[in-house]
């Protein structure tokens, strides 16, 4: 597995097939050789300050971290050897570390460079400082016309180039959450082949996000969605214009083939689209972007470069290096503070008090769903300073589950996926959960900030 990046490093054989010139003309293999363009470099994570986590996968963490000596910014993806050799992942590693290294396009981040350490990969790529869209839909409810032309003009700007390289992006959607249900297009299900199509699908889903502030399949559970998305079950809100409802209606035709950008003949019949009308396609980088709404109660770590709560250095690296805020870490009463500000705690009922040890207080407390693929049943939800989370049947006062928090990032993860909807990700199974209060973000935040503390 110490190897692995060297491989990387080491030039690559890109074999075809080419019409030989010999004798009896029968098919021969050639090659080809290159070299890298973004280089393998004897950097170690010390030499990085790192910041909030951008965004979390099955097998590494995207955090954003400054270069110490520079001061540069980029969004570095940390690895775990460990996990890639055992879920035998390496084939896809590789494959990424040189489509990303291979693709130049304003609409797609660069890669800089790489470096490694006994137990991670790194790959330091551009960070976007602006944040995610799912962020800008859900601080303005949903996006005007003309903001989600914007974004989806660039999209389908970056979409055009990376098909023209051969190559489907399959994850295009709102957010950098992993595997997320709503954006899986009907011929994936069916386990038909990728097609370029499956973009194009997933560009109408966010599309219609954009504008709705919702995914167009949303429904209880992964197994419904997906059943709503066979059926194309889809239903148009009355303040979508004409031409909005049009191209996400052709976007999400249930046949790849019929959707703009996929026929025969390619882009131009998607930009040429009334829905587009006013776009300078030539110069489609060169406009003015809309104004992004800033997060209402900004909390130190985010977007101001920072060294985020949830963020520990003890599982990548060799382990040696740790944050502080400058005068040698906070106290545990300062981390509680930092919780209980966060967290918007219903009124407590006595009846909970038997969940707890003496000395034990809630930080955190809310009925909320737990859903499942068929059926969804409430619990109340329970975070205390010990740290423990725990889930309680309301009826019968039983504790349905125990969620052991880890100062090991690997082990658990929160993923949002709406301002309702949230995933506790632990190695054994994800748990699914729905805040009518939609508070999935500050759940996320009372969680990471008691993880590692």
């Amino acid at each position: 597995m110490l190897a692995m990046e060297k491989d990387f490093d080491s030039k690559l054989r890109i074999e075809g097939s080419g019409n030989s010139s010999s004798k009896g003309g029968g098919n021969v293999q050639r090659s080809k050789s290159f070299a890298f363009r973004a280089p393998q470099e004897n950097f170690t994570i010390q030499d990085f300050e790192l910041g909030k986590i951008y965004g979390v996968g099955s097998y590494s963490k995207v955090v954003r971290a400054k270069k110490k000596d520079t001061g540069v910014v980029y969004a570095l993806k940390i690895m775990d050897k460990k996990f890639i050799t055992k879920e035998n992942k390496t084939a896809y590693v590789k494959l990424e570390r040189i489509v990303l290294d291979q693709l130049d396009h304003p609409g797609v981040v660069r890669l800089f460079f790489t470096f490694q350490d006994t137990f991670s990969l790194y790959m330091a790529l551009e960070s976007c400082e602006g944040g995610e869209l799912f962020d800008q839909i859900t601080r303005k409810g949903r996006l005007s016309e003309d903001e989600a032309r914007f974004y989806a003009a660039e999209v389908v700007d970056a979409l055009e180039y990376i098909h023209s390289m051969g190559l489907i992006h399959r994850d295009i959607k709102a957010c950098t959450f992993v595997g997320t249900a709503a954006y899986v297009p009907p011929e994936v299900l069916n386990s038909s082949p990728a097609t370029f199509g499956n973009d194009l699908w997933a560009l109408g889903c966010t599309l219609y996000q954009m504008l709705s502030g919702t995914t167009p399949f949303k429904d209880a559970s992964e197994w419904l969605i997906f059943q709503r998305i066979i059926a194309r079950d889809i239903r148009f809100p009355g303040y979508f214009s004409v031409e909005a409802r049009d191209i996400i209606d052709r976007l999400l035709d249930t046949d790849p083939g019929r959707r703009p950008g996929a026929g025969p003949d390619g882009y131009a019949v998607l930009k040429m689209h009334p829905f587009f009308k006013g776009v300078d396609w030539k110069n489609v980088r060169e406009q003015t972007p809309p104004i992004l709404a800033l997060e209402p109660t900004a909390t130190p770590g985010e977007g101001d470069g920072t060294p985020d709560s949830s963020w520990n250095l003890s599982h990548i690296g060799d382990g040696s290096a740790g944050l502080n805020d400058g005068n040698g870490g906070a106290s545990s009463s300062e981390g509680s503070g930092h919780i209980t500000r966060l967290a918007s705690i219903d009124s407590f009922d006595s009846k909970w008090q038997q969940f707890l040890d003496p000395g034990e207080s809630v930080l955190m407390i809310s009925m909320v769903k737990k859903l499942q693929k068929l059926t969804s049943k409430k619990v109340q939800l329970i975070l205390t300073n010990k740290p423990k989370l725990i889930y309680v049947d309301p009826s019968k006062l039983e504790v349905k589950g125990n969620i052991i928090l880890s100062d090991k990032s690997n082990d658990l993860s929160i993923q949002v996926t709406s301002p309702s909807n949230f995933k506790i990700i632990t190695p054994k199974k994800a748990l699914s959960f729905e805040d009518a209060k939609q508070r999935a973000w500050q759940w996320k935040k009372a969680i990471e900030s008691l993880q590692n503390r």
